[in-house]
């Protein structure tokens, strides 16, 4: 069964990333794409560094195996650096919409990436048929225009190598096995990624005399600094923990339905028919990869016995699930 904390994660982070589209399209008319970043990673890694400061032992925040080194510079380099740093320079060339569909490859990329480097996580047949509908129903929500689909191939280029990024960095944070917590490693992880983003934006020529500073610039730089920063990546790599690489990246199914609805509520888009259509095919999709993983009797009242239980079965049932640690 789905626990209460993993769902909570799932729908935050959903939730927050959702908006990173459009507040990352909004925010590149005022800022240099790769300095965007970097400042929004700047931020974040001070109010994560705050946070993990209050809330974690002095002894809870030291690194002390290979595997948290590991998990640290999968976080920084690849899951939050790199990645961010391409999304932002292709959503340059691509709109919002067709942006959103490129980057949900990312669930597709995670499984194939997963087969080869970790060994408890395997996409069966039936998840593959789960993950086509999420795709499928992702199409139809975001319904972009054909002639953008078709055409800015570098911009959609450099989006499906940050999905791949992102892909390949959740799958080596989970083989790392850190002993650390979910957010001290996305404490350490957001230095390197700003630092990175910095070197990007410096080897490119972008400079700060660019940055238009308004009203929307700042509040654009706030979400995506706060929200689509710091709350949903501790939302999103304690999610990685609990479930797994490919299980958490499914979130980035759900994205594309939170941005169009949140344009519908707060900016008075419409919704068509096809895009409800494809609500119910990712629904339809998650129906079908959580349908092995759902006990049906745990939703039955429980019929009593008076056979007692063996040995073993006495053992099993006090010892508890190993997983991953993660706040």
């Amino acid at each position: 069964m789905v626990s209460t904390r993993t769902a909570v994660c799932f729908v935050l982070a959903s939730l927050f990333f959702g908006g990173t589209f459009v507040a990352a399209k909004a925010g590149l008319a005022y800022f240099p794409p790769l300095l965007f970043v970097a400042i929004r990673f700047d931020l974040a890694a001070v109010l994560m560094l705050v946070y993990v400061g209050l809330t974690t032992s002095r002894s809870e925040l030291v690194p002390r195996t290979r595997g948290d080194l590991g998990g640290i510079l999968a976080t920084g380099v690849l899951a939050i650096g790199m990645t961010n740093a391409l999304l932002f320079v292709g959503q340059q060339y691509v709109t919002s919409a067709v942006a959103s569909i490129v980057y949900s490859l990312n669930p597709i990329m995670t499984p194939v990436f997963a087969a080869a480097l970790l060994s408890d996580e395997r996409l069966s047949r039936r998840g593959g048929v789960g993950m086509g509908l999420g795709l499928l129903g992702v199409g139809l929500v975001v319904s972009p225009d054909p002639a953008n689909l078709l055409g800015g191939a570098v911009g959609k280029g450099i989006l499906f190598v940050g999905a791949i990024s992102a892909a390949l960095g959740a799958v080596l944070i989970r083989r790392a096995e850190s002993t650390i917590s979910s957010s001290v490693r996305i404490a350490w992880g957001l230095p390197f990624a700003a630092a990175l983003c910095h070197l990007l934006a410096w080897s490119s020529g972008e400079s700060t005399a660019a940055i238009t500073w308004t009203s929307e610039a700042v509040l654009a730089l706030a979400y995506v600094s706060v929200f689509a920063g710091v709350l949903a990546y501790i939302a999103y790599f304690a999610l990685l923990d609990d479930a797994g690489a490919i299980r958490a990246n499914l979130i980035f199914y759900v994205v594309p339905v939170v941005s169009t609805l949140g344009g519908w509520a707060l900016l008075g888009e419409t919704i068509d028919a096809m895009a409800i259509a494809g609500f119910l095919t990712i629904f339809a999709g998650f129906a079908v990869l959580g349908s092995k993983s759902i006990d049906v009797r745990g939703l039955l009242p429980a019929v009593s016995t008076d056979a007692p239980l063996s040995d073993d079965d006495d053992a099993a049932a006090r010892e508890e699930p190993r997983g991953y640690h993660s706040d």
